[in-house]
């Protein structure tokens, strides 16, 4: 995986104005004009972030006239899912770990013996009144 394109990514991301020009372009392409209309910046602002999501590889614009029509590229999203299934997948792992041995120990309190013996306290260390 390339760690300098993820950077890329994440960093184009960071701003709340542009994961906002993602979310509207996954809805489909759209030209700058209409990718400016609900921002109060002026057109130069708008084509900033645009060259930031550019140059992450997260949108292109076709070369030729204006207007011109920006398009989200995918790929650049896969690289995204590609890194966060990879960590949620660990993640996972340790849970299902975690639940294997709160159940181990949930049976151990329930008296349920797995082989190794009673390792449990008396039932007589358990009345204070007993000496």
């Amino acid at each position: 995986m390339d760690t300098d394109a993820l950077s890329r990514v994440f960093a184009a991301l960071a701003d709340p104005t542009r994961r906002d020009m993602v979310a509207r372009l996954s809805e489909g392409d759209a030209t700058v004009s209409q990718l400016a209309e609900p921002y109060r910046m002026s057109l130069q602002a708008v084509y900033k972030h645009l060259r930031v999501l550019e140059d992450a590889g997260l949108v292109t614009r076709p070369p030729g006239p204006q207007p011109r029509s920006v398009r989200l590229e995918v790929q650049a999203l896969d690289l995204l899912d590609v890194w966060i299934e990879r960590h949620r997948s660990r993640v996972e792992q340790r849970y299902r770990r975690l639940d294997a041995v709160l159940a181990t120990m949930e049976g151990d309190e329930h008296g349920e013996d797995h082989g190794g013996g009673h390792r449990g306290r008396s039932e007589a260390a358990d009345h204070p009144d007993d000496p």
